[in-house]
């Protein structure tokens, strides 16, 4: 026996990409990807029968989306990627970023200590 699935069409060899599984409660088809086992009450299907699947009038298709599989981008995506890299390249100015949150005060205070962890106290307290 083959390890790869095979569609579930009949007279269809292609390997399958997807499963189909019927909610008859709720008049609804899910199409997902391929599942990591053969369940009986399910439909592996190919690639171009995935794209292709209709329901039954009155049925919804719900097609979920594999999340582990490359997204393709767009160019908004690289353009938003690009003015990131700028803003962090950009030079700050130290003057007004410590003008922002005030005067500094004293670093904190170790007070115990066990292992790798330790214990601070801030200096106000």
């Amino acid at each position: 026996m083959s390890p790869v699935r095979r569609c579930s069409r009949t007279a269809c060899g292609r390997p399958a990409v997807a499963t189909l599984t019927y909610v008859y409660a709720d008049s609804t088809a899910v199409l997902g990807p391929l599942a990591t086992y053969a369940e009986p009450h399910c439909y592996d299907l190919c690639a171009e029968h995935s794209e292709r699947l209709t329901a039954p009038r009155g049925w919804e298709v719900v097609r979920l989306t594999d999340s582990s599989a490359p997204t393709r981008h767009s160019a908004d995506d690289l353009e938003a990627l690009a003015n990131a890299v700028r803003e962090a390249a950009r030079p700050h100015d130290r003057s007004q970023d410590g003008a922002a949150r005030g005067p500094r005060t004293a670093d904190p205070v170790e007070v115990a200590r066990r292992g790798h962890l330790r214990v601070l106290r801030s200096p106000d307290s």
